[in-house]
């Protein structure tokens, strides 16, 4: 297996030093330079999914690891022979973007946070600064800064960096519009008005906590609810995930959307080491000094590994069902596949209620290889999502019986669509094991909070709600957390978890609770996901705007105990104490028998100036 870019750090330091020698010449570095352009346009070009990594990777890692030492041993004898501060900048760049890279492959953030720190250095260093004799200099600066906010964001460090990283890209742009071409000018504009909009939606109130599974906010992972002794549990963990979001004109930055964005960073863990408690999460120190054994102090061996994650963007139905069967093949025995999908779906001429067992097996009739009848799949109109633009039937859009024969392996399905329905009837007619599915409502609400085009703005409520639920349920009651502060927030999250604790227990005492939900329980990234399903589920059948209207309601298959369903006790007082607490209760239709939550007449006010 290749090496690790740590490794492949320490295994270069005495070849490094032997390159430091009286021998050294000049066109060593112009010629390992070339070398190492070619190695990282081969690791570009690499695909970001499968569990073996690459041998190109620690090959590139070391050169340029090699390169780095060798400009900073020999500067100015470099810079006398022709070497541009862009070009030392560019290495370092490189460098980080190795290190974003082996992130996107392997999902471990302490690779994420090195990343972070050769971009910070570059940019402390000035090294992109405009060289008026390289006209491609604007270009690299922009393509730097671009890279280093993307970093930046998945990092949360919105205090200080990402503000100046886009304030720094506005700027530049404002100044090279004269030196850059029209074409380009108008891409990088564009880019600039994406960040716009991402940042807004992307709010301070939605970093009030980490969107990571957090031990300052979420139950230690290694106390699961204790499932009865007779129920047999076959310790399946959450080990992959593949994540896909398209709407026409939604928020994005670059390849991630606002969608993929949150989940990505909900199916991770917050770093909580000795570097990251030092720091602690809101005061994250973002000078970018290179802390001496950062890979081993962000990392807590207490902490499993994050699960493998694909981000795909408009990909193809080949492309994506390709990735789906490379990673069921490679999915460990004990392991369970998430798919992510959310995208605008085709809803078919039978409405958003139609009878999903006649419709699977008239799918799976029309499908069928033996079957030599001609399909119109236009004048069928099966419900299905689009991955794409809605030029090409069969290539930009997903049916639900596609996924049918990956359901020889454990999957848990997300679907955010408004033809989220269909895939109900996976359900039934897998090939082996029973597929766990959280699905959005078919129509999205036009609360307070949320606008009809909610996704164009500030992203799909059901994502909010199982990745930021707090936040969601502030935003559906007419809230935008401005007025919020830090104490009354932390209230609000201890309520919050308090009423998911109680789900949690309420289920596994459950007799009638479905094995694959039990296995669901037993990985905290998944439980998490469960629970804040329940709590979206009460929350939108009580809501007095969507009480009673099936097309607004989140649905699972399987289905779960009654005992955690919207109209039980327990739900209506869960969510009455967190309603009452924001002062909201009025917006919500709770049975005459609920018994009243007591909540601090002065937390409600200061939540909630209003009342």
């Amino acid at each position: 297996m290749a090496s690790s870019p740590h490794q492949a750090s320490q295994a270069q330091s005495q070849s490094q030093g032997q390159a430091g020698g009286g021998g050294w010449t000049a066109e060593q570095f112009w010629s390992l330079l070339d070398k190492a352009d070619r190695r990282f346009a081969r690791v570009r070009d690499l695909p970001l999914f499968g569990r073996r990594e690459p041998e190109e990777y620690g090959k590139a890692f070391r050169i340029y690891t090699q390169l780095w030492r060798m400009q900073q041993e020999h500067r100015h004898r470099l810079l006398d022979a022709g070497l541009r501060r862009w070009q030392v900048g560019e290495i370092a760049a490189r460098i980080a973007h190795l290190y974003y890279s082996q992130y996107q492959r392997t999902s471990d953030t302490a690779l994420l946070s090195e990343a972070f720190v050769f971009y910070h250095a570059v940019l402390d260093r000035a090294y992109f600064v405009a060289d008026s004799a390289d006209h491609l200099a604007p270009t690299k600066h922009l393509r730097f800064l671009a890279r280093f906010l993307l970093v930046a964001l998945l990092l949360a460090r919105r205090a200080d960096t990402v503000p100046r990283l886009a304030a720094h890209i506005r700027t530049l742009l404002d100044d090279s519009k004269k030196t850059l071409q029209e074409a380009e000018y108008k891409e990088w504009k564009h880019v600039v008005q994406e960040i716009a909009r991402f940042l807004r939606a992307d709010s301070p109130f939605m970093n009030m906590r980490p969107l990571r599974y957090s031990f300052a906010f979420d139950p230690p992972p290694d106390t699961p609810p204790t499932v009865p002794p007779t129920v047999k549990k076959r310790g399946l963990v959450l080990s992959d995930a593949m994540l896909c979001s398209h709407y026409q004109n939604e928020v994005k930055f670059t390849d991630l959307t606002i969608d993929v964005f949150r989940m990505l960073q909900c199916l991770e863990w917050e770093p909580c080491g000795s570097f990251a408690l030092s720091n602690g999460y809101s005061t994250h120190d973002e000078s970018g000094q290179n802390h001496p054994n950062l890979l081993k102090d962000l990392r807590d061996a207490v902490l499993p590994p994050n699960p493998l994650k694909t981000i795909l963007y408009r990909p193809s139905v080949t492309h994506f069902l390709t990735v789906l069967a490379t990673k069921c093949e490679e999915l460990p025995l004990n392991g369970m596949m998430l798919i992510y999908l959310s995208a605008a779906g085709e809803v078919g001429s039978s409405g958003f209620c139609p009878d999903t067992n006649e419709m699977v097996v008239s799918s799976f009739n029309k499908f069928d290889i033996s079957n030599t009848s001609t399909i119109n799949v236009k004048e069928d109109n099966v419900p299905r999502l689009w991955l794409g633009y809605r030029e090409g039937e069969g290539s930009n859009c997903i049916y639900p019986c596609d996924l049918i024969p990956f359901t020889r392996r454990p999957l848990f399905l997300v679907i955010d669509s408004n033809a989220s329905y269909s895939f109900k009837s996976i359900h039934g007619f897998e090939k082996g094991e029973t597929t766990a599915m959280l699905l959005s409502p078919s129509c999205r609400s036009s609360s307070l909070g949320f606008s009809g085009d909610s996704v164009r703005q500030i992203g799909s409520q059901f994502t909010m709600f199982l990745t930021a639920p707090l936040q969601a349920f502030c935003h559906l009651i007419g809230n935008n957390g401005v007025d919020i502060d830090r104490d009354a927030y932390n209230k609000a999250e201890e309520l919050l978890s308090l009423s998911l604790n109680e789900w949690a227990t309420t289920l596994v005492a459950s007799s009638s609770l479905h094995p694959v939900w039990v296995e669901v329980l037993g990985d905290p990234l998944l439980r998490r996901l469960l629970l804040r399903f329940i709590f979206c589920r009460a929350t939108h059948s009580l809501f007095k705007l969507t009480y009673h209207k099936v097309d607004f309601l989140p649905t699972c298959t399987p289905p779960l105990p009654e005992s955690v369903d919207a109209e039980s006790m327990l739900s209506q007082c869960c969510l009455l104490r967190l309603a009452s607490f924001f002062g909201a209760a009025n917006q919500f239709s709770f049975a005459e028998v609920t018994t009243w939550p007591e909540v601090d007449a002065e937390e409600a006010t200061a939540v909630n100036p209003s009342i």
